[in-house]
């Protein structure tokens, strides 16, 4: 079905997070990007103004939470804001990556759970519906009380690693609680599946146990949502290697990469790390051991299907 770009049409705006996805998703649609000037005061406040008239369009916010987060968490809330007061019918959040997400439940005493506390400010600035890739828990969904699209990023790597035609592929899930995205991508792969048995030291250390399952001898393709500081997921190909793995790839979503995530990945056993364009990879081509996927396509035909009241779920298979 074809674009609606009238006055009752479609607009694709963008802060600072990632304008250089939101432009492919734009070139996907053919369509231009959204005028809106999103920049500062000279005191640091965030300045935001919406220089074409969006009275009764349906707009989308392409806007990742990712490094430095408050700003533009900041610039989504108060873009927001812009767009609700000059009456647009529609404000879809589109956040490829959305951060906070990994404090999502009381694990300990006297914590937040910013995954909810996030929600609820995205929620009462103003918008309608969220679009998301890979949430860090699906729980999150339920934490707002609007339509969420929650997408999946799986067949975009499952594609591309079918291209290199591995075989005796067994996928491994970094920790218990990614068996069931593990187990996904095995399904896709007609694979079987591994975990590896961590135990965390701190917020940014863990130590790679025991292996469970077979992978002697079998190429090994690590699946998860999020790589920040990669000590975990070093440690798990480390651990991997150790029992007799071969060659070691990852597939991970949303490259945080904040610290020594770059260097240790470099240094690691770990032959390629794929991950997608949902947070922008600083000279992404450059480094030897990452190599980014566009998440362009599929948050283009994901748009697409809300403008014109059609199902998303579709894209899900």
């Amino acid at each position: 079905m074809e674009i609606i770009t009238g006055e009752r049409g479609m607009e694709i705006i963008t802060g600072n997070a990632n304008p250089k996805l939101a432009q492919e998703i734009c070139k996907y649609l053919k369509m231009p990007l959204g005028d809106a000037l999103v920049t500062t005061f000279s005191e640091g406040e965030i300045r935001v103004k919406i220089n074409k008239n969006v009275r009764g369009k349906d707009v989308f916010i392409v806007q990742s939470t990712c490094s430095p987060v408050n700003n533009n968490l900041m610039e989504l809330l108060i873009l927001i804001d812009a767009l609700r007061r000059a009456s647009a019918k529609r404000i879809t959040a589109v956040l490829p990556y959305f951060g906070y997400a990994r404090q999502d439940r009381k694990d300990q005493p006297r914590v937040p759970i910013t995954a909810k506390l996030v929600a609820n400010l995205i929620t009462t600035a103003g918008v309608d519906r969220i679009l998301t890739v890979d949430l860090h828990a699906g729980q999150i969904q339920g934490f707002f009380d609007i339509p969420m699209d929650h997408l999946y990023a799986v067949n975009i790597f499952v594609k591309h690693i079918k291209k290199i035609k591995l075989k005796d592929i067994v996928i491994v899930s970094p920790d218990v609680g990614g068996i069931k995205m593990a187990r996904a991508y095995a399904k896709k792969f007609e694979a079987p599946l591994a975990i590896v048995d961590k135990r965390r030291i701190s917020g940014e250390d863990t130590e790679a146990m025991n292996i469970l399952g077979d992978i002697k001898g079998k190429n090994l393709i690590i699946v998860d949502d999020l790589v920040a500081t990669a000590s975990s997921l070093v440690e798990a190909a480390s651990a991997l290697k150790k029992q007799g793995g071969k060659e070691i790839y990852a597939a991970i979503t949303h490259p945080v990469l904040s610290g020594p995530a770059i260097k240790r990945v470099n240094d690691s056993v770990i032959k390629k790390l794929f991950v997608t364009n949902t947070i922008p990879v600083e000279n992404g081509k450059k480094h030897k051991k990452i190599e980014v996927l566009s998440i362009a396509p599929l948050l283009a035909e994901a748009i697409k299907r809300i403008h014109n009241e059609e199902s998303v779920s579709c894209l899900f298979n």
